[in-house]
């Protein structure tokens, strides 16, 4: 009996310290929040629901029930086959139609491959966020983060490139520092030393400069169109403070916790909570509201800017 045990022990890593052997159920089990390990603990006003101690085949499988991550994996799982899907369109549809250039087969692609990224290391981490592995989790967890600033980043690029379209300079200088961005947030979102306590200030630092650093772009494009009066100005300005708003209604939803703070859900709807859906979900809502409705949706950006602005006011 002792050795049938061992052979259906696995091993589940406890911190950088040691690893401990549980027996994993051929089932997938649900926990409660004072049975899930520390590292899953970060809304405790959710209270059941919770995935745990799964293997890699498990977390997969897991895909399939309901649990309190339930709505956030598929949500961000739906939205990566919908930005998909517009691609598929603006490609063959919109970007014909509006005869447009290579440069802007190219500044499209990226931008919704910027948020395609966002929504599969989301689905990555909410599918892997229960694994075993410590070490396995956190990893998701900073492909996350950096999905996030991926995503952030993704939406300055069109911008950047439609907003600055007659200063071929300063497009190529805010264009150049996007891109880059992009990579040196990755690239240090990834580190093993990321989620640690020594890089905190650094997590800040780079959060703050991604969230922030739309407004400076904006700021000159606005005195360089002749300040707050200008037509331009007024009929895109609105959205990039739409969009600004909604991923602070987003981050407020999501360091305040509700609204399962005030608002706990019955148990058996608690299966259906969403650890970070208040705040992912509007950052959803908000990619979707971009690439259809604004601040610079392609569709408006290509019959407002190209073909009323362009005309009436030649690049010279």
């Amino acid at each position: 009996m002792h050795q049938k045990l061992l052979k259906s022990a696995h091993y589940i890593e406890l911190g950088s310290y040691q690893y401990w052997p549980v027996l994993v159920p051929r089932g997938i089990r649900l926990y409660t929040y004072e049975q899930i390990p520390v590292s899953l603990k970060d809304n405790p006003y959710i209270t059941d629901g919770y995935r745990a101690y799964l293997p890699s085949r498990l977390c997969i499988k897991s895909l399939f029930i309901l649990s309190n991550e339930t709505v956030n994996i598929w949500s961000h799982l739906l939205g990566f086959f919908l930005f998909f899907t517009l691609g598929i369109y603006d490609m063959t549809s919109v970007l014909p139609s509006a005869s447009a250039s290579r440069e802007d087969f190219v500044i499209c692609s990226i931008c919704l491959f910027c948020f395609q990224v966002c929504m599969l290391c989301s689905v990555g981490y909410h599918l892997f966020s229960c694994h075993r592995s410590e070490k396995t989790c956190r990893r998701w967890m900073a492909l996350d983060y950096a999905g996030i600033s991926i995503g952030i980043l993704g939406c300055y690029v069109s911008g950047v490139f439609y907003a600055f379209y007659c200063n071929n300079y300063w497009r190529q200088v805010y264009l150049i520092t996007v891109l880059a961005m992009i990579l040196a947030v990755f690239f240090a979102q990834i580190h093993p030393n990321y989620l640690t306590q020594q890089w905190q200030r650094l997590r800040s630092i780079i959060f703050c400069s991604v969230s922030g650093y739309g407004v400076i772009p904006t700021l000159h494009w606005v005195w360089l169109n002749g300040g707050i009066g200008a037509p331009i100005v007024q009929d895109f300005a609105p959205r990039v403070i739409v969009m600004y708003m909604i991923a602070l209604l987003a981050f407020l939803f999501y360091i305040s916790k509700v609204p399962e703070r005030y608002f706990p859900a019955p148990p058996a709807e608690e299966k259906l909570s969403s650890r970070a859906a208040s705040y992912h979900n509007p950052r959803y809502f908000k990619h979707f509201c971009q690439q259809v409705f604004g601040p610079q949706p392609f569709e408006k950006i290509q019959i407002m800017f190209r073909l009323t602005y362009i005309p009436r006011i030649p690049c010279v």
